[in-house]
């Protein structure tokens, strides 16, 4: 069951719904966020919302890869390339070709039959 909690960033509230049992790690991120919202209202003076929101959001992503360079460069850089698939079974396309043989003169037959009818 959801629970709603009202959380103060940067001089306003808002109200957010999260799963019970997460409420102290929502409030935890909620401080962080506010911290980082201030400090970039202290470094720029007055931002809209969006941008404070920006802002906070970089100072985290840089505080994140600075502490933790790998968690960082796993959503920095791109995901790695899928493997290459297998190559198939020699016998299934053997059979797959005998199939679409067998298909073909199959439509080859009816189209005579039709246009001999």
């Amino acid at each position: 069951m959801a629970t709603m909690l009202d959380l103060n960033i940067a001089g306003r509230t808002y109200q957010v719904a999260c799963r019970e049992g997460e409420e102290d790690n929502l409030r935890a991120a909620a401080r962080l966020v506010d911290g980082k919202s201030r400090e970039a209202l202290s470094g720029l003076g007055t931002l809209s919302e969006a941008r404070q929101f920006l802002f906070a959001s970089l100072l985290l992503a840089d505080q994140l890869i600075d502490n933790k360079p790998e968690a960082a460069a796993s959503i920095v850089a791109p995901p790695p390339a899928p493997p290459a698939p297998a190559a198939p079974d020699p016998a299934l396309i053997l059979r797959a070709e005998a199939l679409a043989d067998r298909l073909e003169s199959l439509a080859m037959a009816l189209e005579n039959e039709g246009a001999n009818a």
